[in-house]
């Protein structure tokens, strides 16, 4: 006979309704960690994802976590911002059961508060409901979706949130203060039965911390000092950044030691794999049947999109930036989708329906970019031209990208003839308000640009008989010039750079 809960692949509820039914299915009681142990390995089994959507991290730290969960191990992820951690805590519901059942309410004795299994009661309520109605307990069936509760840590959260608290309104119903009805639970009793989680541990006290070591030990909290004790049946996990342990607060030492797997997250190790990560989670698809009319198409070409990516590299391996706080993958998206944007802006300024992000949209990249890279304490500040240290400091992050992708398909020394066309004087403006054709009717000035624009796109995997494409490796060469200090650059107030010598 099958056993009940279905599997992870099912959808709807069973139909059982009471205690006699489920013990007729076959049904037989499991820890929360053995659900989570036991259907792991039947997706390794299976050869499907354990984590869908996450990237880079199959050789390396998914088999840490899967290591820690068919150990039945509390686990923490100890990483930098942006590394997905509170992405795989949530993405651990997928390896519960898709229903699991619970104690339901007769509607005459007292409600049965916790989650609570039909076969292995473990609170007062729910054992008394079986006690009182034998085989006819009703069943309540739980999505895996109801069985993650997560909470944030910050110095105000108390023990009350997390365990509970007595709750004189019930004690002053009649209720003594000694009995579990007379108490309000809190979240880590509310996630009986499933997963509970707490995002950035170190921020949390430490006499609050102190209060989590009989659970992660002994499976059980008390309330007050009242006699009343829940053995909880719960998967706990943490998220936490080593900035934390210096900066704003730290993890006691006995809770990281009851604490069984402790795995550390990372950046993506190379630019294909950012790229990869980044255009699965960065809104780059803007056309929808709605708006097809009027909406126009953008492409990123690769390198275009490499050298956001490098960008973020660059920044990450800069000694001005903090690296102990780390740049978060959501700089990368951030970054991409503001480059989209201002595409597809252009598209709809110029009238074009299709459009290519080229060197001129990158302007808004450093907005996107703000906040998001941390500087020493010593970098901050502005500039004698009034501008602060973090934008200049991100353009010439820019800068070095271009200079490193754009050099592995050009060789300067063969572009920078190019410069001596602007030797008389000319200016070149490419504004972000002008359409690929515009752009490239003012190439055909600079003798020989056209020429190496069209070399760069074929090397960079782009048509070379495309306008767009044509006019986004245009720029390309002029901005790889630019930051070999072969030609100057200014900023246009309406947005786009012009180039001279």
């Amino acid at each position: 006979m099958s056993q009940i809960p279905p599997t992870i692949r099912d959808v709807d509820p069973p139909s059982i309704s009471t205690l006699g039914e489920l013990r007729k299915s076959g049904y037989r009681p499991r820890s929360v960690k053995a659900e989570l142990r036991e259907n792991t390995l039947a997706r390794l089994a299976a050869g499907e994802p354990l984590f869908p959507g996450i990237m880079g991290y199959e050789q390396t730290v998914t088999p840490q976590i899967v290591s820690g969960l068919l150990s039945k191990h509390d686990l923490l992820l100890l990483g930098l911002r942006g590394q997905a951690k509170t992405r795989i805590l949530r993405s651990l519901t997928g390896l519960l059961d898709e229903w699991t059942p619970v104690i339901g309410s007769d509607g005459e004795g007292p409600e049965v508060e916790l989650p609570d299994d039909p076969m292995a009661p473990t609170t007062r309520a729910g054992r008394a409901i079986v006690e009182r109605l034998g085989e006819r307990t009703p069943v309540r069936w739980m999505h895996r979706s109801e069985r993650y509760h997560e909470k944030l840590a910050t110095p105000d959260v108390t023990i009350a949130d997390l365990i509970g608290e007595v709750d004189l309104v019930k004690h002053a119903e009649g209720r003594r203060l000694a009995d579990m009805e007379t108490m309000h639970f809190g979240l880590i009793p509310r996630s009986n039965r499933g997963i509970f989680a707490i995002n950035e541990l170190p921020d949390l006290a430490p006499r609050i911390q102190v209060g989590l070591f009989n659970l992660l030990e002994e499976r059980d909290v008390q309330i007050r000092g009242y006699p009343v004790r829940l053995a909880l049946d719960v998967c706990v996990v943490f998220s936490a950044n080593p900035e934390d342990y210096t900066n704003r607060g730290r993890i006691v030492t006995p809770l990281k030691d009851r604490i069984g797997t402790v795995v550390r997250t990372h950046y993506p190790a190379d630019n294909r794999m950012a790229m990869e990560i980044t255009r699965a989670n960065a809104f780059l698809k803007r056309r929808t049947e709605s708006d097809s009319a009027s909406s126009p198409v953008v492409d990123v070409p690769e390198v275009m999109h490499e050298i956001i990516e490098e960008t973020i590299a660059q920044a990450r391996r800069s000694p001005h930036v903090n690296q102990a706080s780390g740049v978060s993958v959501r700089a990368s998206i951030a970054a991409l989708e503001t480059l989209v944007s201002a595409a597809e802006r252009r598209a709809a300024v110029t009238g074009e329906k299709r459009a290519m992000a080229r060197v001129c949209d990158a302007s808004g990249v450093t907005a996107a970019l703000r906040g998001k890279i941390e500087l020493m304490l010593a970098e901050e500040g502005a500039g004698a031209d009034g501008r602060s240290t973090e934008d200049r400091l991100i353009e010439a992050f820019f800068g070095e990208a271009v200079k490193e992708v754009v050099g592995r398909h050009i060789d300067l020394d063969d572009v920078e003839p190019l410069a001596e066309s602007f030797g008389t004087g000319l200016k070149l403006d490419l504004g972000d308000d002008l359409s690929a054709k515009d752009a490239v009717a003012g190439m055909e000035h600079v003798k020989g640009l056209l020429e190496h624009a069209r070399a760069l796109a074929e090397r960079a995997g782009l048509n070379a008989g495309d306008e767009q494409a044509l006019a986004c490796a245009g720029e390309l060469v002029l901005e790889f010039l630019y930051v070999n200090n072969r030609l100057s650059k200014v900023m246009r107030r309406g947005g786009g750079p012009a180039y001279t010598r």
